[in-house]
């Protein structure tokens, strides 16, 4: 029987690639099949009666994208903005949307085996939109499911429908 790409053994799970961004002194990790594109920071249209964290809209080539401010998310103290902030444009379940970052570092490629469950530690990111914690060398990234963060409910983005 030979092995086919349809193969649901978990042994035979692949790689994932994630970006690589800070917050703070933190580094996260997000898929990349979920990041559209990298850009600066430019001026945002606020949004009258938006959360802190939503610092507006922008206009990205005839779409209108909400930009989520993570370090006010995470409470990192006042956010600056300057040549080396950094908004991942995510495209997600047929939404986009920006996320602002304090930089964009790299793409990591991770095994199954470098990505360990993360603890509870009661950190600024409930542990449900975690992945786990992935492990290259020295570095440890916080795997973030940007999928259930951007879709939970404290976001105040996406409506959920009516049951």
């Amino acid at each position: 029987m030979h092995a086919t790409t349809s193969n649901p053994n978990p042994a035979a799970a692949k790689a994932l690639e994630f970006l690589a961004f800070t917050l703070g002194q933190e580094e996260y990790g997000i898929d990349i099949q979920k990041v559209q594109e990298l850009r600066g920071y430019d001026t945002v249209t606020r949004i009258a009666n938006a959360p802190e964290h939503i610092k507006g809209v922008v206009n990205l080539r005839g779409i209108i994208v909400p930009i989520i401010d993570m370090r006010i998310k995470f409470n990192l103290g006042t956010p600056t903005y300057d040549q080396f902030t950094v908004v991942i444009i995510l495209n997600m379940a047929s939404r986009v949307m920006g996320m602002v970052v304090d930089s964009v570092s790299d793409v990591i490629t991770l095994s199954p085996e470098q990505i360990k469950p993360a603890p509870e530690m009661g950190s600024v990111l409930d542990t449900d939109y975690l992945i786990g914690l992935g492990t290259l060398d020295e570095r440890m990234l916080i795997l973030v499911d940007i999928d259930k963060l951007m879709t939970s409910a404290e976001m105040g983005l996406v409506e959920k429908l009516a049951a």
